[in-house]
C-alpha cells in the first residue's frame, strides 16, 4: 500500500440540485476531492487527511462522509468553538463561481500543532497541498506547513502540490505568488493550472510554466490547460498530450482535482506519465459531465486500475 497524506480544508458544499433555486448538501474541499477520487479509483493508495473541524453535528457529519469513503481521519484535529467552512457553487454555462463562508473554519488552524503535522508526515509516502491550503493559514503557520513538508522532501517523501492561485483568498497578489514559489522548492510534483499561472506569473505558455517550476526544484511538472493540450516533463519524458473535446460540459467543479487523483493513480500503477496523462484526462472529461465536486466514477475508468 502507498499511504497518501492530504493535506488542506474540506468545506460543506451547497451545490445546485435538479430543482431550479435549490442546492443539496455535500463535502467537498480542493485537496479533498482529490483524495476522495483516489480513494475510489486505487485500491493500492491508503488515503487519509490532515485538517482539523468542530464540535459541532456538521463537523461529525463531515468526518462520517471522509469514513465512509474510505478516507483515514486519524489525523484530523477537532478544536472547540469552531466549526467548518460553508461555500456556495454558482453556475453559468457550465463555468462555477463561489461564495464563501469561512471565517471559522477550524481548518484556518490545522497547522498549530507542528508536532502533529511532523507525526502525521512521518507516516505518509505521499504528502499533497495546494496554493488554497496555504492561503487559509496566518504567516505563522504558513511557515510551518511548510518548514515541515521541506523536513518531510529531505526525507525522501514524495511532495505533490497544485498551485491552484485563488488571489481573492490572499492579502495581495504578491503574497500569493510569493507563497507558492516557496511551496514549490519543497514540492517533488507541482501540477498547476496554465489558465492561473499565465494570469499571475506572466508566463507565455505552458512550456514556460513547465521550465519555471522545474528550475524551482521540481521532478516533475504536468501543466493542465482546460481543453487545450496538457504539458509535462519528469526525469524520464516530457511531452504535449491532447485534450478530446467536450460540447456538453455541466459543471467544471473538481476537473482539476480529479484529473490529479487519476495522475497519482496511474503513477501507483505503474504506468508510463504519458498513459497516466491520457486516464486522467479522461476522468476530468467524465467529470465535469455531472453536478458538484463529487461525481460517481463510471466502472470502466475504475477497471482500469484493479
Amino acid at each position: 500500500m502507498v499511504r497518501v497524506l492530504f493535506i488542506g480544508e474540506c468545506m460543506a458544499e451547497l451545490a445546485p440540485a435538479s430543482t431550479p433555486g435549490s442546492h443539496s448538501l455535500g463535502f467537498a474541499g480542493d485537496t479533498f476531492n482529490t483524495a476522495w477520487y483516489l480513494a475510489q479509483l486505487c485500491s493500492q493508495a491508503d488515503v487519509s487527511y490532515f485538517t482539523a473541524v468542530g464540535e459541532d453535528a456538521i463537523s461529525g457529519q463531515m468526518l462520517d462522509m471522509m469514513s465512509t469513503s474510505g478516507i483515514g481521519t486519524e489525523h484530523v484535529q477537532v478544536i472547540p468553538g469552531r466549526s467548518v467552512g460553508l461555500y456556495l457553487i454558482t453556475l453559468n454555462a457550465g463555468e462555477r463561481s463561489f461564495s464563501y463562508w469561512r471565517g471559522q473554519s477550524a481548518a484556518r488552524c490545522l497547522a498549530r500543532d507542528a508536532a502533529a503535522l511532523g507525526a502525521a508526515q512521518s507516516r505518509a509516502d505521499i504528502i499533497y497541498f495546494s496554493g488554497i491550503t496555504l492561503a487559509i493559514l496566518d504567516r505563522q503557520d504558513r511557515a510551518t506547513l511548510l518548514d515541515g513538508i521541506g523536513k518531510a522532501r529531505r526525507a525522501g517523501k514524495e511532495v505533490v502540490f497544485d498551485p491552484n492561485l485563488r488571489p481573492r483568498l490572499w492579502d495581495s497578489p504578491s503574497d500569493m505568488t510569493e507563497a507558492v514559489m516557496q511551496a514549490a522548492a519543497v514540492s517533488t510534483m507541482i501540477l498547476p493550472s496554465f489558465e492561473d499561472e499565465t494570469s499571475w506569473f506572466g508566463d507565455a505558455d505552458p512550456a514556460a510554466t513547465v521550465g519555471r517550476y522545474c528550475q524551482a526544484g521540481a521532478d516533475t511538472v504536468v501543466v493542465k490547460n482546460g481543453a487545450a493540450d496538457v504539458h509535462y516533463r519528469d526525469s524520464d519524458a516530457h511531452g504535449i498530450i491532447e485534450v478530446e473535446p467536450l460540447s456538453d460540459v455541466v459543471d467544471t467543479t473538481a476537473a482539476g482535482d480529479s484529473f490529479n487523483a487519476a495522475l497519482l493513480a496511474g503513477q501507483m500503477a505503474g504506468w508510463s506519465r504519458k498513459f497516466s496523462i491520457e486516464t486522467a484526462n479522461r476522468l476530468a472529461r467524465h467529470v465535469i459531465q455531472g453536478k458538484g465536486a463529487l461525481v460517481q466514477i463510471d466502472q470502466s475508468l475504475i477497471d482500469r486500475f484493479a
